[in-house]
């Protein structure tokens, strides 16, 4: 019965091992959020969620996918999450939350010396905006009334579009803005949402596992951490 008894108890320790050790974290190419250097990926998200993962002592993995791919993965697959993702209305119910690992607006841009120039959203629902499948963006312009959508498979293929005139505007977050527009000849036109961004995961999560990255969320902002790594990648405080 004690043989028994201890191997019960050394099987519950390995599952729990084995839950922790398959957490899944999904993101998207989206410099300077997240993008590959080499075999590695970084980013100011990825930075984060490494140590949000370390310091919480959740044993993980990040993998970088199209977008669509991941939001998928986190809705489907059990210890699976996403980042950075939006948490608007239409996705609070789908997923946890583990947040803000920024709080940003979205702006539509066009290239410089385009003519495109719009006052309002309303103005803008005339041109052809790019943006991602499945990114929380294509479902704002919808829900904005934007009719003339050109949907491509990740942000670069979207601003790469935008550069050679395929498309009038794209959205993008008004924080890495600041950055690309030293690098690219961009101009903003105007604000389409508010938001706040963060870690989604699959929404039977382990609630136990989920405060211990919010916990660990909470003093990365709280010491000053967060601000240190957007300053690291030339970005603006997430405040």
């Amino acid at each position: 019965m004690k043989r028994l008894l201890l191997s019960i108890l050394f099987g519950l320790a390995a599952s729990t091992h084995a839950l922790a050790a398959a957490v899944t974290l999904a993101t998207e190419e989206y410099p300077p959020f997240s993008y590959r250097d080499g075999k590695a990926i970084k980013g100011a998200s990825v930075e984060q969620v490494e140590k949000v993962m370390k310091d919480a002592g959740i044993e993980y993995k990040i993998e970088m996918m199209p977008w669509a791919r991941a939001y998928a993965l986190a809705q489907n697959t059990p210890l699976g999450c996403v980042f950075t993702t939006a948490h608007n209305a239409k996705r609070d119910p789908l997923f946890k939350w583990v947040e803000p690992l920024l709080v940003d607006r979205n702006i539509l841009i066009t290239k410089k010396g385009s003519g495109v120039a719009a006052r309002d959203l309303e103005e803008a629902r005339k041109y052809t905006v790019g943006t991602q499948r499945e990114d929380y963006t294509e479902m704002t312009l919808k829900e904005n009334g934007f009719t003339k959508l050109d949907i491509a498979t990740d942000f670069n293929a979207t601003l790469r579009k935008l550069l050679n005139g395929r498309i009038e505007m794209m959205p993008i977050s008004e924080i890495y803005f600041g950055k690309l527009k030293t690098e690219q000849p961009l101009e903003m036109v105007t604000v389409l949402s508010t938001q706040a961004m963060g870690i989604a995961c699959e929404k039977n999560f382990p609630s136990d596992l989920l405060a211990k990255m919010q916990a660990a969320l909470d003093k990365l902002i709280a010491d000053g951490t967060q601000k240190a790594i957007f300053t690291k990648y030339g970005l603006g405080s997430a405040d």
